[in-house]
């Protein structure tokens, strides 16, 4: 084995990647307060051809030079919004046909490994605030909640870790389970 050159990576330019087809999947960040969690979710959306992100609530917006420090360069290729509301942009999402699932510790949530997502569908995943979680308005708006079991003495993964998991997830189960 020998590591990969960037050029050996043959990675899409920006204008490609925003013309490609896109994974029908919108992250939708529910007054996440990190710059870093929100660069963060950039990187992982733009590495997985994620159709959008929208940023709520009190969600910094780009340009940032904080939220670039994880994103490097990610805000340029992957499409995103600002609203106001969490409760108003899920809302949304849902007339436009978007399957709302939130990542949250909630009552009848489904562990990850037992989420079933349905190819024919598009999902919009819902992440909550750092202290917070997603506002309870919200959850009852969703018509799932995902939760990522855990065995250590903390009660939550980091938001920017829970996204690459859940995302992944998703993947793996609609994209790879073809092959």
């Amino acid at each position: 084995m020998q590591k990969l050159s960037l050029e050996q990576l043959n990675r899409v330019d920006v204008d490609t990647f925003k013309q490609q087809k896109k994974l029908p999947v919108v992250l939708v960040l529910d007054s996440v307060r990190s710059m870093h969690n929100v660069g963060s979710a950039f990187r992982t959306a733009d590495a997985l051809n994620i159709e959008r992100i929208v940023l709520c609530g009190i969600t910094a917006t780009p340009p940032h030079r904080e939220i670039e420090k994880t994103a490097l360069g990610a805000t340029k290729s992957v499409e995103w919004v600002h609203e106001k509301s969490t409760l108003d942009a899920v809302q949304r999402l849902k007339n436009e046909g978007y399957t709302i699932v939130s990542v949250e510790q909630a009552s009848n949530s489904v562990f990850l490994q037992d989420f079933n997502p349905d190819e024919s569908k598009s999902y919009a995943f819902v992440f909550g605030n750092e202290v917070h979680g997603v506002e309870q308005e919200v959850i009852s708006t969703s018509e799932q909640c995902l939760e990522i079991p855990q065995f250590g003495t903390k009660h939550s993964f980091n938001v920017s870790v829970t996204m690459g998991i859940v995302l992944w997830d998703f993947i793996s189960k609609v994209k790879f389970a073809k092959k």
